[in-house]
């Protein structure tokens, strides 16, 4: 059985972490290449860098800053946010980044998840989807949840791998920054349909939320709240997810 992974999220918006209740009403959270250090030292097991802010200003600085993390931790780091073309994705894997996502332009233009899977390999190729329930139905969203799109998301989901992503990451827009757990029947129906790796994202409160999670079956649990509040550290997640005999890494 594939050892589950803890991952930190690190929203970045103006060169700080931010962090929001469904994608709005943003609060600062810190420097993020310190939050990157601190992670690290509690056993985070890999770490993901969602750039928010966008101009070619904001990219620069990104580049820069994950340059700087990437020198100081030791840690996978995915980075994305903002990423349209297959320089973008060139550009970070040069600058550290282990893995690069990719949301609202993958859904625009699905071909350039094939063209960025060529060029760099499956491996370094996360698609991002952020999926808000209309009725029964998970539909995928862009731009930051602010842009309906009429695809069904686990639909999108088999799309994503047919094309080459080696790993997905899901955030349920309904759950983020609620603290109100994982919206469970979404991964298990992206868990029937795809056979890469599923990064869950969105309402982890506690270790219990992220426990129950991982035992569906998904590679790893993202969270940020919970992490950049204090709440609870790394080390205390996994303890939990030890207790209920799930393999970790």
């Amino acid at each position: 059985m594939l050892r589950r992974r803890i991952i930190p999220c690190l929203d970045v918006s103006g060169g700080r972490v931010v962090k929001g209740v469904e994608f709005v009403n943003l609060r600062d959270c810190g420097e993020p290449v310190d939050a990157a250090l601190r992670y690290a030292e509690q056993g985070a097991d890999e770490l993901c860098w969602l750039n928010i802010t966008a101009g070619d200003e904001a990219w620069d600085q990104l580049l820069t800053q994950v340059a700087d993390a990437g020198t100081r931790i030791d840690v996978p780091l995915t980075v994305g946010g903002g990423v349209s073309d297959e320089p973008h994705v060139r550009d970070l894997l040069g600058a550290g980044a282990d893995k690069v996502s990719i949301n609202s332009a993958a859904l625009d233009r699905p071909d350039l998840v094939a063209e960025c899977a060529e060029r760099h390999g499956s491996q370094c190729i996360v698609v991002a989807i952020d999926a808000r329930r209309t009725g029964d139905v998970w539909e995928a969203v862009a731009s930051g949840g602010r842009r309906a799109t009429g695809r069904n998301a686990v639909d999108w989901a088999r799309e994503a791998v047919e094309r080459g992503a080696g790993e997905l990451l899901v955030t349920s827009m309904d759950s983020d920054g609620t603290q109100r757990g994982y919206a469970l029947d979404l991964y298990e129906r992206l868990l029937a349909a795809v056979d890469v790796p599923i990064i869950a994202s969105g309402g982890a409160s506690s270790p219990a939320d992220i426990a129950d999670v991982l035992e569906l079956g998904v590679s790893a649990a993202l969270a940020a709240s919970i992490f950049h509040d204090g709440i609870h550290t790394v080390e205390e997640v996994k303890h939990t997810c030890r207790e209920r005999n799930l393999p970790m890494r």
